[in-house]
């Protein structure tokens, strides 16, 4: 599987955040806490769904631990931040380089992709991991648990 290494643009985004490990993963509470109110957002930009991941810790995979925390947002972006409807929040996902997975199957099977990533086309590429927002870029394509789903995993990277 080869990504593709994109420039992205400085992102503006609009949702709600949890702080959350992946053994205790609050995923599903966060979505179905975000999705009715993402109406509330009236200067989206496209239809996309942001799921993100911020991790504070640099070396987060570098020494993995599963009960290590991190933010998860669910979102969508903005042209500005101007309006942030009650309960929501504001993100920004700085300009920088991504390398870009295609994933098609249920989300919930994704393990071996990012196992994948992390483990194997990281440390054989040019590249290594930046310090920025992880995000699955969730389009007209994704259908939630369905295996025809199709969304993309931007991983932040840097060269050498």
């Amino acid at each position: 599987m080869k990504p593709k290494i994109i420039q992205l643009k400085e992102t503006k985004l609009i949702g709600k955040k949890v702080k959350m490990s992946f053994t205790k993963n609050k995923t599903g509470e966060l979505w179905r806490d975000f999705v009715p109110k993402r109406r509330e957002i009236k200067n989206n930009v496209g239809t996309g769904l942001y799921s993100v991941e911020v991790y504070s810790d640099t070396g987060f995979f570098e020494k993995f631990d599963p009960d290590k925390f991190f933010e998860k947002w669910a979102a969508v972006e903005v042209s500005d931040h101007l309006i942030i409807p009650g309960e929501m929040e504001k993100l920004v996902i700085p300009d920088g380089l991504y390398a870009v997975f295609p994933f098609k199957g249920k989300g919930s099977e994704s393990s071996d992709v990012y196992k994948y990533i992390y483990g194997t086309w990281i440390p054989d590429s040019e590249y290594t991991l930046d310090n920025r927002p992880h995000f699955a870029l969730m389009g007209a394509r994704y259908k939630t648990e369905h295996p025809d789903s199709e969304e993309e995993l931007w991983i932040p990277v840097k060269n050498n």
